[in-house]
């Protein structure tokens, strides 16, 4: 029996009769007699015993009937699965961010997409780059976002926003009162570094070398968030990427881009042996928006 036969002998024996068989399945009566008769000849047996325009199953119709409505439950709930995925309200997303995105880019994304998909689920997280990676790999995550390229062979990148590395000054510092980008060479107040490790401050620290100027600092910090929190404090100025530096409090802190300009991409992290489902596509849209629009706040 084909998936049609099964169809129409299932709605059928529901309904009793033709035209019911017609209705529940929205085709025409002909329709419904066609493919069941071709159904009962490819069987080569009879389904229905016809007496008087009415119909009546045979025994072995009955007998049929109760594994074709197992079936039949199953084909409705593959259906429902099959909706449910197109619009993404049966799918958990799991998605991983560094601190410094999970702080900045993904609040504005899950407003939009809590909105869009009020049923829909979705599991975050924040890690370092290196453990997101791992997380992607043994399939502990769908999808994350980095400042950081890991360039690994398994794992696929795609560049959702760029922007480039900005200064953040205390208001009463020196670097606050001037105008446009900031030099590296006019840097003067205590910097507030990030580790060695950090991709940003490794391109920081070589961009002073370049000009013959040592970056040092007495303070390190692991995350962008603590740095701008400790510059919000007033203890010094730092660097940041220019989705940290969005989120600065202007009432206590001056924005500037540093000259010369670095560029910093924000990438979307995926597993390269596992395509994104439609769902965590449309989830990457409102990603996009939100970190284009924190660049956009920088003016």
């Amino acid at each position: 029996m084909r998936l049609r036969h099964i169809e129409v002998f299932h709605a059928v024996m529901q309904a009793g009769t033709i035209s019911g068989a017609a209705v529940l399945l929205h085709i025409s009566q002909p329709a419904v007699t066609k493919v069941l008769q071709h159904c009962e000849l490819q069987l080569g047996m009879p389904l229905f015993d016809r007496v008087r325009g009415k119909l009546y199953p045979t025994p072995e119709a009955q007998r049929l009937f109760v594994e074709i409505d197992k079936l039949n439950r199953d084909l409705v709930s593959i259906r429902r699965l099959a909706a449910n995925l197109r619009t993404g309200e049966s799918e958990l997303l799991r998605l991983m961010a560094t601190p410094t995105l999970g702080a900045s880019v993904i609040p504005a994304a899950m407003t939009h997409w809590t909105q869009a998909f009020p049923r829909s689920r979705i599991q975050l997280s924040t890690h370092h780059t290196r453990e997101i990676v791992s997380a992607l790999l043994l399939g502990e995550a769908d999808l994350a976002l980095s400042l950081h390229d890991p360039r690994h062979p398994g794992i696929k990148t795609e560049v959702l926003a760029a922007g480039t590395m900005m200064a953040l000054c205390p208001l009463h510092s020196p670097e606050a009162q001037g105008q446009g980008p900031l030099p590296l060479e006019e840097i003067e107040s205590e910097l507030i570094a990030m580790v060695e490790d950090d991709p940003l401050g490794q391109m920081l620290h070589n961009a002073g070398e370049a000009q013959g100027r040592h970056l040092d600092s007495r303070i390190t910090v692991q995350t962008y968030q603590l740095a701008r929190a400790l510059v919000e404090a007033g203890v010094g100025m730092t660097v940041v990427d220019p989705f940290t530096a969005a989120s600065a409090d202007r009432a206590r802190v001056r924005v500037r881009p540093l000259q010369p300009a670095m560029s910093v991409q924000l990438y979307l992290l995926t597993s390269a042996s596992a395509p994104l489902a439609q769902a965590a596509r449309r989830l990457v849209t409102y990603l996009r928006d939100a970190a284009r629009s924190n660049l956009d706040s920088l003016g």
